[in-house]
């Protein structure tokens, strides 16, 4: 069991940067304090984690950001959207990748926190969510660099969050399949410890139960990751009948459209296909594939600005963390009935 110096401070019932300072030989502290301090910080063995240089005292103006991949359009465009606001407001981004790998991502925040950067603005790993083990962003906000997550996020993190309404957009895009008369919906996710993906199944179930058509499970197809699985999609069309697919990525709705051609299917005719990200491979696939999207600047300008303001605010006692939540839409193109 490793300690922070939050625990210190609850034992020894003093404030965080007491602790810290005490740490630090300062000369603030009395050396009554500063002795009790770094008594109970050797007896638990207590170690500075390297994450944790802090960067109180100098400002950066480099913002970190951590995404999973660069393969689907959304987190471009989000990038896109960090870069506007911050570069418009002095301060410049550096990009990581974690692969979806837990290991890089820890990598990446123990590289840039090393007094590097003023704060992070990242999407979560799937391996990540899948170990829900979030560590790494507690020392992080512990030392009290400010993190914004969005898109995948977890609740087991005290900060700003934007993410969009995934169940929303599913419920919206399931909806809009059924009002075409669809009846056998399938769903093309992935497994629900994505955030994300668990959203919109819901909304996908959600969607089918109102109507009466009810849920059958064996039209839900879930990948282990966001990568492409080219031998599941194909087998599970092999396998099933169906008039509609809701895909939670375009990678898997372009792909699955393919499939359906070489089948010999028409679409719209005999299927529709609705996408999540309003990408370039949405608007030039043949048909052109209609979407949820997910406002990707937008959503990277909004976790910019929070970040931005947490940085060059005045610190709280209290620290309060917003979740900003933005709405998505549908856009109509020709893999479904207009």
């Amino acid at each position: 069991m490793k300690i922070t110096l939050k625990d210190i401070a609850r034992e020894l019932e003093v404030s965080i940067s007491t602790v810290s300072k005490a740490l630090k030989n300062s000369e603030e502290i009395s050396r009554d304090t500063k002795e009790k301090v770094q008594a109970f910080a050797k007896l638990y063995n207590y170690k500075p984690n390297n994450i944790a240089i802090s960067l109180k005292n100098k400002r950066t103006k480099n913002i970190g950001v951590v995404i999973p991949d660069i393969v689907h359009h959304f987190f471009t465009t989000v990038i896109r959207g960090i870069e506007k606001y911050a570069n418009a407001r002095g301060y410049n981004v550096i990009v990581c990748l974690s692969e979806e790998s837990f290991d890089k991502e820890v990598i990446n925040m123990e590289m840039l926190a090393n007094g590097s950067i003023d704060g992070f603005i990242m999407s979560l790993s799937s391996e990540t969510q899948q170990k829900a083990d979030y560590n790494h962003l507690k020392e992080v906000t512990e030392q009290g660099i400010p993190v914004v997550l969005f898109d995948r996020i977890t609740n087991e993190i005290d900060c700003d969050k934007v993410i969009i309404d995934d169940e929303l957009g599913a419920y919206m895009a399931t909806k809009r399949l059924i009002d075409e008369g669809r009846k056998k919906i399938a769903l093309i996710t992935t497994d629900d410890y994505l955030s994300v993906s668990k959203a919109r199944t819901m909304g996908y179930r959600k969607a089918l139960i109102e109507s009466g058509l009810g849920v059958d499970e064996s039209r839900i197809l879930k990948l282990s990751s966001m990568e492409m699985d080219e031998e599941r999609i194909k087998d599970f069309f092999e396998t099933q009948k169906v008039d509609a697919v809701l895909c939670v990525n375009e990678i898997f709705a372009v792909y699955s459209m393919r499939l359906a051609q070489e089948k010999g299917l028409k679409i719209p005719e005999d299927i529709s296909f609705i996408g999540f990200t309003d990408g370039f491979l949405s608007k030039y696939a043949y048909p052109s594939l209609t979407v949820v999207a997910q406002h990707g600047e937008k959503m990277g300008e909004i976790s910019a600005q929070m970040l931005i303001d947490k940085v060059e605010g005045e610190k709280e006692e209290e620290e309060t963390f917003q979740t900003k939540t933005l709405e998505p839409t549908l856009v109509i193109r020709d893999s479904i009935f207009h």
